[in-house]
C-alpha cells in the first residue's frame, strides 16, 4: 500500500470517527430505512417477570418495580420513544445491561424523573430527568410536567451517550472519563450502590426499562430503535 491510500484510509477512518460521534441536532425519523419496534406488541421478545409489564391501545406500563428487557444485546444504536411521567415518577432507561438479574451495577441508567415534584426537585443534579444517573447532570430540565408526554433520543456510540429530551440535546457524555466509583469526574459524590465505573462496562448489553419504581407509574409509547 503507497502513501497516498495509506493517508486515504486514515482520513477516511477520523472523519468517519467524528461524524458518528457527532450530537444530534434533534429528533430522528424513526419510520425510516432501519428502525424496527423495540418490542413486540404482545411483548414475546421482552424478557420481564410475568404479569408486571402490559401494552394497552398502545401505552407500556408497568404495576411494579420491575424492569422489562430485551432479549438481544445491542452494540451502538439509536432509540427513540415517548415517555409520560405521573406525580412523583422516577425511572429511566437502561442500556449497555451485561446482567439483568443484577443489573444497577451493570449497566448505565439514562434517568426519567418528574422534576417537578419536590422529592427529586431537590435531589442532586445528576438524579433528574436526562442525567446519566449518579453520574453526569443534563444541562438543563427539558422534562413537560406530569400527564404530558415527552420525548426521548438516545444515541449509544461507542463510548458516546447522546440525550435529546423533547428536542433539546440535554447530555452528551463520554463514559471513558468516568473511571471512578466513587467520584465523578467534575467532583461529585457517585451513589453507593453504583459499584462499578462507567468507564470499565462494557459498550455492549441489553436495553431495558425501569418499572414502577418510587411508588409512582411510567408510562410509555411509541419505542423505535435503530442499530448503527
Amino acid at each position: 500500500m503507497n502513501n497516498y491510500c495509506l493517508l486515504l484510509l486514515l482520513t477516511v477512518g477520523v472523519v468517519t470517527s467524528v461524524f458518528a460521534q457527532t450530537p444530534p441536532k434533534g429528533h430522528p425519523n424513526p419510520s425510516g430505512a432501519g428502525w424496527k419496534p423495540l418490542f413486540a406488541a404482545d411483548l414475546s421478545d421482552a424478557n420481564f417477570p410475568k404479569g408486571v409489564w402490559t401494552y394497552e391501545e398502545g401505552v407500556l406500563t408497568a404495576s411494579a418495580d420491575k424492569a422489562i428487557w430485551t432479549t438481544v444485546p445491542y452494540d451502538d444504536f439509536v432509540l427513540d420513544l415517548f415517555f409520560q411521567t405521573a406525580d412523583g415518577t422516577n425511572s429511566g432507561v437502561v442500556v449497555h445491561c451485561s446482567d439483568t438479574t443484577n443489573w444497577i451495577p451493570n449497566s448505565v441508567e439514562i434517568q426519567i424523573a418528574d422534576d417537578y415534584a419536590q422529592k427529586w426537585s431537590e435531589s442532586p443534579k445528576n438524579w433528574q430527568c436526562g442525567a446519566l444517573f449518579g453520574h453526569q447532570a443534563p444541562t438543563k430540565s427539558a422534562v413537560k410536567r406530569p400527564g404530558e408526554w415527552n420525548r426521548y433520543t438516545i444515541t449509544c456510540q461507542g463510548s458516546m451517550l447522546f440525550i435529546v429530551l423533547n428536542n433539546e440535546l440535554v447530555n452528551s457524555i463520554d463514559l471513558s472519563k468516568f473511571t471512578s466509583a466513587k467520584t465523578n469526574p467534575d467532583g461529585s459524590e457517585v451513589p453507593a450502590w453504583l459499584s462499578k465505573p462507567p468507564a470499565e462496562l462494557p459498550l455492549r448489553g441489553f436495553i431495558g426499562l425501569q418499572g414502577k419504581h418510587a411508588g409512582a407509574p411510567i408510562y410509555y409509547r411509541n419505542l423505535k430503535i435503530k442499530a448503527l
